[in-house]
């Protein structure tokens, strides 16, 4: 089972940019999905980005299409989450999860590992 863990977090002000990165150890990244998930003050942890084993599938959730890319490099283990155009609604701490299977989805308990998550926080 892979472990991942964050970096890359922040203070940025509004319209600017932040690259997350997922350092994943263990064993055979490449059979896992990767998942970005993000959680408010107050408010309950809400699915951001996944994509897929091989980074040929990628789905995102509606508020950050066309903003956010969410990418990963097998050979480093590592997934990217490239955040641009920041908006204040975007602070949360952001959270890395991995599940073994093929498919990226935004269902946070089918996630098999979890990060500590990285704190992101957008000035207006």
């Amino acid at each position: 089972q892979v472990q991942p863990v964050e970096s890359g977090g922040g203070l940025v002000q509004a319209g600017g940019s932040l690259r997350l990165s997922c350092a994943a150890s263990g064993r055979a990244f490449s059979n896992y999905a990767m998942g970005w998930f993000r959680q408010a003050p107050g408010k309950e942890r809400e699915f951001v980005a996944a994509i897929s084993r091989s980074g040929g599938t990628t789905y995102y959730t509606d508020s950050v299409k066309g903003r956010f890319t969410i990418s990963r490099d097998n050979a480093k283990n590592t997934v990217y989450l490239q955040m641009n155009s920041l908006k204040y609604e975007d602070t949360a701490v952001y959270y890395c999860a991995a599940r073994y299977a093929f498919s990226p989805i935004s269902i946070p308990r089918e996630y098999d590992s979890w990060g500590q998550g990285t704190q992101v926080t957008v000035s207006s």
